[in-house]
């Protein structure tokens, strides 16, 4: 199958879980982390601690019974999750009708999107699909990235995040601003970091950024190198 590779805001997005098993907890952490407004979970078995603990924030809501096909209605984005692949296979057709997004863990090809593998190092999210093709690589090519980009790429980006402000505000051409931000994405800063070489950040911040923000060096690396 093809997708269409996409990033999803759920910020003020109402979602449900159909299942509540190993996979869909996993789901459900998930959606906590992308900030969903409301995560309705679902499930015919009693919450068990791992889930309590999540159902103890005020975004989870459990309701410990069998799946309604009003359940759907008015959410943003859906996973089925159950051990059932015939119901598994229901939602996704309810969920099909209403053109709302829905996600099947068992049988992917049903629903409106997969869930790719991830590698997250802060605000860096790099994903991993092989379409369903190979699973085995897939995995491999997460613990390959999963090496490859350490923390050093997380506080690269909280820097990023710090500068970007400063140097707009600056009022100069967006020539220039892209020039600076290319030329520090390029230098040595990265490396610096994972080395936490504080003195050779200084450094190349001194050479790449305008004489203006110089000032400014100590609060962009605290607490990053």
């Amino acid at each position: 199958m093809r997708y269409y590779p996409v990033f999803v805001h759920l910020e003020n997005k109402d979602c449900l879980v159909v299942g509540a098993g190993d996979v869909g907890k996993r789901k459900i952490k998930s959606l906590l982390e992308a900030r969903a407004r409301t995560i309705l979970v679902i499930d015919t078995h009693p919450a068990d601690d791992e889930l309590a603990s999540m159902v103890s924030q005020k975004h989870v809501i459990f309701e410990c019974r069998a799946f309604q096909a009003s359940d759907v209605e008015s959410k943003f984005l859906v996973i089925a999750s159950t051990s059932n692949k015939a119901l598994n296979q229901e939602i996704c057709e309810l969920c099909e009708r209403r053109n709302t997004l829905c996600n099947s863990v068992d049988q992917p090809e049903l629903g409106s999107f997969t869930v790719p593998a991830t590698v997250k190092r802060g605000d860096l999210t790099l994903a991993i699909s092989t379409s369903g093709q190979s699973p085995a690589m897939t995995r491999q090519l997460r613990r390959d990235l999963a090496n490859q980009f350490g923390d050093e790429y997380a506080r690269f980006l909280t820097f990023m995040g710090r500068l970007r402000p400063l140097l707009l505000a600056l009022g100069m051409e967006t020539k220039n601003n892209t020039k600076v931000f290319r030329e520090m994405v390029g230098s040595p800063l990265l490396k610096a970091m994972k080395e936490h070489n504080l003195d050779a950040a200084r450094e190349i911040l001194k050479k790449l950024l305008p004489s203006s923000l110089h000032t400014n060096i100590p609060e962009l690396l605290d607490e990053l190198v």
